[in-house]
């Protein structure tokens, strides 16, 4: 997988045509996307990634998720944890009512070089998710990658090049 570093050039008001260059000790790790088209004019995004034993696994990117949700089929890949906020039991989507779920903690995910360890997710049952995605494609949904990881890697979707960027951190 590509590293880059992010450089950025800023003109200096004070000094006319001088141009000072800041470059960020930030390494950009960039991941592969596939833009899966279920159905006409109807996207979901999806990026490979591997579990502790370095099985393959297939996440859909979800800005619109405050938080990444695991197949609570996949119970090799985490343990049930307990939590004192009962908002992490509860989720909600556009076509449905809140859904009751489980808190897990993720043992260990990779996207090339990121390796993400003990992450806290919520456990839903995607065998409907996995349903709809049998009928358009051979993929199988392990999870949803939301907002609280990609926020946490600054991460940037380019749709033309057909990558996603996450940020060391």
């Amino acid at each position: 997988m590509a590293k880059q570093t992010i450089c950025y050039i800023f003109e200096a008001p004070a000094i006319a045509g001088a141009f000072f260059i800041e470059t960020l000790n930030r390494t950009m790790i960039e991941i592969p996307l596939q833009i899966i088209e279920l159905e006409q004019d109807n996207y979901h995004i999806l990026i490979e990634g591997y579990f502790n034993d370095e099985t393959l696994s297939y996440w859909i990117i979800d800005t619109g998720a405050s938080k990444t949700v695991l197949d609570l089929n996949l119970s090799s890949f985490y343990e049930i944890i307990d939590s004192d906020n009962l908002d992490d039991f509860q989720s909600a989507g556009i076509n449905q009512g809140m859904t009751e779920t489980s808190v897990g903690k993720m043992f260990h995910l990779r996207f090339g070089d990121l390796e993400i360890e003990d992450h806290k997710v919520a456990l839903i049952d995607l065998t409907h998710v996995n349903d709809i995605y049998r009928k358009y494609t051979t993929y199988q949904i392990a999870g949803l990658l939301g907002s609280d990881i990609l926020m946490k890697h600054k991460c940037v979707i380019d749709y033309k090049r057909k990558i996603i960027k996450f940020q060391y951190s």
